[in-house]
C-alpha cells in the first residue's frame, strides 16, 4: 500500500520513514512534549519504535493516518499531523504534535487544516474530532482556528475536551 503525501504552503506531509524514530524518540522522551499525550508519560526508544510502527500500521488497517510534517524551507521533519481512529476510539480524530523548536509558527494549524480536508474529501468523513486536554491552551487555540467547537468533555485517562468539525456543505 502506498500512502499519499500532502502539500501545504510551508509543509510537506509525508509517509513515515525508518529515520523518523530518531526525531520521535527525542520528542517522546521530553516530559514537556508528552505532558498532554495519553497519560502524560514519556516514552523510551523501544516504546517510540512501537508507536511509529503503530502509526504505519494504522495506515494499513484504516487507509488513512498521521503523516510526518516536514518544513519545506529547511527540509527538517518537525512533528506529526493527521488522522487517528484506533479500535475503541471516540471518533475519527485530527491531531498534531510539533517539535517545540518549531512551535508558534502556525504549522499545527496549517497541517491539521490539510488533514481535515483529506478526511472530508478523500476519507469521506462527515464529522471529525480533536481530543485535547483542557490545560493545553496552544492546542485549544489550534482547534478553534480550525473552526472546531467544544462538544463535550470525556474521561480518557483524565478529562479530555472533544472539539468537533463538520464537513463543509457539498
Amino acid at each position: 500500500m502506498s500512502f499519499p503525501s500532502l502539500e501545504t504552503e510551508r509543509l510537506r506531509l509525508r509517509p513515515w520513514q525508518p529515520e523518523d524514530v530518531e526525531l520521535f524518540a527525542r520528542l517522546y522522551a521530553d516530559p514537556e512534549v508528552t505532558r498532554y499525550l495519553g497519560d502524560g508519560s514519556t516514552l523510551d526508544r523501544e516504546q517510540t519504535w512501537r508507536a511509529v510502527a503503530m502509526a504505519i500500521g494504522h495506515w494499513h488497517l484504516r487507509g488513512y493516518g498521521q503523516w510526518v510534517a516536514v518544513e519545506k524551507q529547511s527540509g527538517a521533519a518537525i512533528g506529526r499531523v493527521g488522522l487517528y481512529n484506533p479500535e475503541g476510539w471516540p471518533g475519527l480524530e485530527v491531531g498534531w504534535l510539533i517539535d517545540p523548536a518549531f512551535q508558534r509558527r502556525g504549522y499545527a494549524s496549517e497541517g491539521a487544516r490539510a488533514a481535515l480536508r483529506h478526511a472530508f474529501e478523500v476519507v469521506g468523513a462527515d464529522h471529525v474530532i480533536s481530543l485535547i486536554r483542557p490545560a493545553n491552551a496552544p492546542s485549544l487555540r489550534v482547534a478553534e482556528k480550525l473552526g472546531g467547537r467544544l462538544e463535550r468533555t470525556i474521561d480518557l485517562k483524565g478529562d479530555v475536551s472533544v472539539y468537533g468539525y463538520d464537513a463543509p456543505p457539498a
